[in-house]
């Protein structure tokens, strides 16, 4: 059994997935034994056939890629990554979009879970490009969160909801952290049967963590001495498409932790706040109509994905 497994998806941005993978290999000392498994997902194959040509180059038999005919989305991509992992201790799920910028990142990461042996999940503290500071806590998506949004609740209870603009300088509990980068118990993740493939994009490490802490009582740490950079805008655009996409995975995620009522009251209003909003963009009338049909998974992105031969 090895220590850490590190799980990176590509999708047309080999560019980066490179980039990231020089920077685990260049932070992680032989102190620690992990691998890096690369998950093509289904890119286009000149974009694949560079990550190919360069992580050849990069020489290291610490490297696994696989490629998937089919693009399965973030959650999914992560779980074939799994089933392509050698047994370890712990997952290290990481953006491609990201490099590591404290030294030996993994090894202070599994060497916290060890102390902390109620943690399930754990993250450095994100910075951007620059190396500023990124909001890297949250808290778990819910009715009262859609309603009252974050700042109130934080105004409200602060103790129950830390502050996401805060920089902290001691580990603290929270209710999730970023998918950029998720240092998971692996033991944790298999029991709790990983990521909910239901979700093509978003709120993925909402859920794991909930199902986590309700299913194992194990909590999410964020540990701010310790950091890596994530670059702004480089996963996903900002579109139509991806609001859509957030709110089909909000819609389920409601329905699938609290409940039809819960999952109604949403529903009204988004649709209400939509409606208005179409009235001054046009653009969002496709939504406002999706939203009064509950937001589907049948209109996910995941519906329009098809089986690549190359």
């Amino acid at each position: 059994m090895i220590d850490v497994s590190c799980i990176l998806i590509n999708y047309n941005t080999s560019k980066y997935s490179l980039e990231c993978i020089a920077s685990i290999l260049e932070n992680t000392k032989e102190t620690l034994s992990y691998e890096i498994v690369v998950v093509d997902n289904t890119s286009k194959k000149e974009d694949y056939t560079l990550l190919k040509e360069g992580i050849g180059a990069l020489n290291s038999e610490k490297i696994k890629l696989v490629r998937s005919k089919i693009n399965t989305g973030f959650g999914g991509g992560n779980m074939m990554g799994v089933q392509f992992s050698s047994p370890c201790k712990y997952y290290a799920f990481v953006n491609n979009d990201t490099l590591f910028e404290s030294a030996n990142l993994l090894l202070n990461l599994s060497q916290f879970m060890v102390t902390h042996p109620d943690a399930g999940v754990c993250s450095p503290q994100m910075l951007d490009e620059h190396k500023n500071f990124r909001k890297t806590l949250d808290h778990f998506s819910s009715l009262w969160r859609e309603l009252f949004k974050r700042g109130t609740m934080e105004f409200i209870n602060p103790k129950r909801f830390p502050n996401r603009k805060k920089r902290y300088q001691n580990p603290i509990k929270v209710d999730y952290v970023q998918g950029s980068f998720m240092f998971i118990n692996a033991e944790d993740f298999n029991t709790i049967g990983g990521f909910d493939t239901n979700l093509f994009l978003y709120y993925e490490e909402s859920d794991v963590c909930r199902r986590i802490l309700k299913k194992l009582h194990k909590n999410t740490y964020l540990v701010p001495s310790l950091e890596y950079i994530h670059y702004t805008g480089a996963s996903t655009a900002d579109s139509l498409q991806v609001k859509i996409e957030q709110k089909i995975s909000l819609f389920y995620y409601i329905r699938k932790h609290y409940g039809w009522f819960h999952y109604k009251v949403v529903q009204c209003y988004f649709s209400i706040r939509y409606f208005f909003s179409s009235l001054l963009k046009p653009k969002y009338w496709k939504l406002f109509i999706l939203l009064i049909q509950g937001m589907p998974l049948s209109k996910s992105i995941r519906q329009q994905q098809t089986i690549q031969s190359n």
